[in-house]
């Protein structure tokens, strides 16, 4: 089915390897995948249902938590069920244009999530620094504007990845991809010819994103330590960073996964290929399995509801 010599050729369709070291295994892996995948959908689906009901939640942070469990649905359904299909059914054939489509989703919501932390952090440094204005800075024609400048972004700095390839890279070396899921660079390091621009513009993006958020986020937490050190009682800054709380865990479980990942990629070559591919994985699922859990534990309106709901769920009829 795949060229074995050095020819290029125009694919019609790629393959997706799966794991690829770990094929006798997919049947095994595919159970904490599907379980994990559920755990994500069924958390950031809950999340969005308990802020819905619950009007004491209609504030900005949780506005920003239901954009954060929408991305986190987005992100782990464009690879997730797809996956699950190469484990279960050996479909590991997807067209072009559809590995083009999973490409952006995936670059583009993990752009646009970067962007919702960033908001965040500007509303947390609002909340804590100018109390007394956070709601009528922070309304809700702002929310839904700043939601939708970070959708905007993401769709602005990855629109071009599948163009640049669609534009300039029309002949591949092999069909197989050697991945669990259509990543921009495993796609690019297939193609014949000068991927010079292909792989510069992707490196470009990788440091706007993420170096310069990162540092935005950091900037806005060094205000905010500097306004609670100036508050005159322990109990008063132990309570106001409590409020961050929630927001610095869901920073590290964002963040953690994508450097790691990064790192590895480019430096551990002596690490085998299905390392990378789990990590890359794991990134796409933590993310959306923790943050609900993060907010849940650590936000009492939300245990409230919760434990209602399920009060309720649970009394005989």
């Amino acid at each position: 089915m795949f060229t074995s010599n050095n020819a290029c050729f125009v694919p019609t369709s790629l393959w997706l390897t799966g794991i690829p070291g770990l094929e006798s295994l997919h049947i095994w892996l595919s159970i904490p995948i599907a379980f994990m995948y559920l755990a994500a959908v069924v958390g950031n689906v809950t999340v969005l249902a308990v802020v819905k009901m619950e009007r004491s939640l209609h504030q900005p942070m949780y506005f920003f938590l239901c954009m954060l469990a929408v991305i986190d649905l987005v992100l782990s359904t464009s690879t997730m069920p797809k996956l699950l299909t190469i484990f279960w059914f050996g479909a590991h054939n997807i067209g072009l244009d559809a590995c083009l489509a999973q490409m952006f989703f995936v670059h583009c919501f993990a752009t646009v999530e970067s962007g919702i932390f960033l908001a965040m952090a500007f509303d947390r440094y609002v909340a804590i620094c100018e109390p007394l204005h956070h709601t009528s800075i922070l309304n809700h024609a702002v929310v839904g504007h700043l939601g939708l400048a970070a959708l905007l972004r993401g769709i602005l700095y990855i629109g071009p990845l599948p163009m640049l390839i669609r534009l300039r890279l029309h002949r591949y070396r092999t069909q197989i991809i050697g991945h669990s899921y259509c990543e921009h660079m495993a796609i690019v390091s297939m193609a014949c010819g000068d991927t010079r621009v292909n792989n510069l513009y992707g490196m470009g993006i990788g440091f706007l994103v993420l170096i310069l958020d990162s540092l935005a986020i950091t900037a806005s937490y060094v205000l905010i330590f500097r306004a609670v050190v100036g508050l005159t009682t322990p109990e008063a800054r132990l309570k106001t960073l409590g409020t961050c709380g929630s927001h610095v865990c869901a920073i590290l479980i964002f963040y953690i996964p994508i450097a790691v990942s990064s790192l590895t990629h480019r430096f551990g070559h002596h690490m085998p290929p299905h390392i990378h591919i789990l990590l890359a994985n794991f990134y796409l699922l933590i993310p959306p399995i923790l943050n609900p859990v993060v907010y849940a534990v650590r936000t009492k309106q939300i245990r409230k509801r919760l434990l209602h709901i399920f009060k309720v769920s649970v009394q005989p009829t």
